[in-house]
């Protein structure tokens, strides 16, 4: 069992690359005799290994790095159509991806998943015995603590224990977590976020997501529902949402809602399609785009001025991420926050493709099992 101080370790090593002892001991805080202990029982459980020797003043000095083929991880992501699932090593690098059919309920979909694991370690036997956990991620509220989903709208789920149902069909630990906070742990952990303990990612697709990293920490909130901004009113009184209530941002700028005004104004539906029109001076195909990014840019606004993240990141899952509504987006948030906020934000709009949500899912079982974040 590894404990936090291992922890500590494989975060930094994850985080900055290949470091030596002497380098791990200044940024730790601890001796180097207990370093010494650290490293050799993560290289005698093959987690860590020996890599670059670097040479300089005084003695040469090897440095530790990650041993990737140590310990896989499955992630499944429930929040894309169709779902996906993915093999990945511990660095965060994917070794397979596979599509799954959306199942009549969570039964046929827990059965899909341990079917579809154990085709993945037939065709990859490298993981036999190192599979370290499965991580899913749900679209909707979850209770990470208990893996189970509280309530989704997309799924029409409440308080279904997918954890616990996959972890019995497959014999391996599972967890559980909302689709946005897996991708921003999982750009914390690999991607885009690394190293950054404040930061946002915000997910545009079917639904909006969001997920918090505050202080190196994944934040869910008092009972895990952090991040829910798609079901923020942001017009009082306006479309009815899947939720229940009306003028939620979901029903404004989800790539879905932005479709159905289309078809409604007559206009292909497609966020490409849309931008196009817009780019050829089409009325109403601009005011779609200037309508949804407007209300997404106003709520990213008030995160901004809320909890001041070093770098936000925003996920397209359709169309230009230099079009109108990426534009208005940018151009709203800067209009919105305090002049010194604007300058300072790293904001990046960029396109996310299905497997991001399987990988940050994957990043789930991996953050849980290995770096504890």
């Amino acid at each position: 069992m590894l404990t936090d101080a291992h922890a500590s370790v494989l975060r930094l090593i994850n985080q900055f690359g290949p470091l030596s002892r002497t380098e791990l001991v200044g940024q730790l805080g601890i001796s180097k005799a207990s370093m010494s202990a650290l490293a050799a029982d993560l290289i005698d459980r093959g987690v860590l290994a020996e890599g670059e020797i670097v040479y300089g003043a005084g003695r040469p000095s090897v440095r530790l790095e990650l041993s990737p083929n140590s310990a896989f991880f499955v992630g499944v992501s429930l929040a894309t159509s169709p779902f996906t699932l993915t093999l990945t090593d511990l660095r965060g690098g994917v070794l397979s991806a596979t599509e799954l059919s959306h199942g009549a309920g969570p039964a046929a979909i827990v059965a899909e998943i341990a079917a579809a694991i154990a085709d993945l370690l037939a065709s990859h036997p490298q993981a036999h015995g190192r599979l370290a956990g499965i991580g899913l991620a749900v679209p909707g509220v979850v209770d990470a603590a208990t893996g189970t989903c509280v309530r989704s709208t997309l799924l029409d789920w409440r308080d279904v224990p997918i954890g616990s149902c996959v972890a019995e069909a497959t014999g391996f630990p599972a967890y559980v977590e909302n689709d946005a906070n897996a991708l921003a742990l999982g750009e914390h952990l690999f991607g885009s976020l690394r190293g950054c303990d404040h930061a946002t990612m915000i997910a545009v697709g079917d639904g909006i997501g969001c997920g918090h990293i505050i202080n190196g920490e994944l934040h869910r909130g008092a009972r895990g529902g952090a991040g829910e901004i798609a079901h923020a009113t942001v017009e009082p009184g306006g479309l009815p949402c899947q939720c229940g209530k009306r003028g939620c941002l979901d029903t404004l700028a989800s790539v879905r809602s932005i479709a159905a005004a289309a078809r409604a104004a007559g206009l292909d539906c497609g966020l490409a399609a849309l931008d196009s029109a817009a780019n050829r001076g089409e009325r109403a195909a601009i005011d779609i785009l200037h309508g949804a990014g407007a209300a997404l840019g106003l709520a990213i606004a008030q995160i901004v001025q809320s909890l001041d993240p070093a770098r936000l990141v925003v996920g397209l899952t359709d169309g230009p991420v230099e079009g109108l509504f990426a534009r208005v987006i940018r151009q709203t948030v800067e209009a919105n926050v305090m002049p010194d906020d604007a300058r300072r934000l790293d904001l990046t709009i960029t396109r996310l493709e299905n497997q991001a949500w399987a990988v940050g899912a994957a990043s789930i079982a991996a953050g849980r099992g290995f770096f504890r974040v």
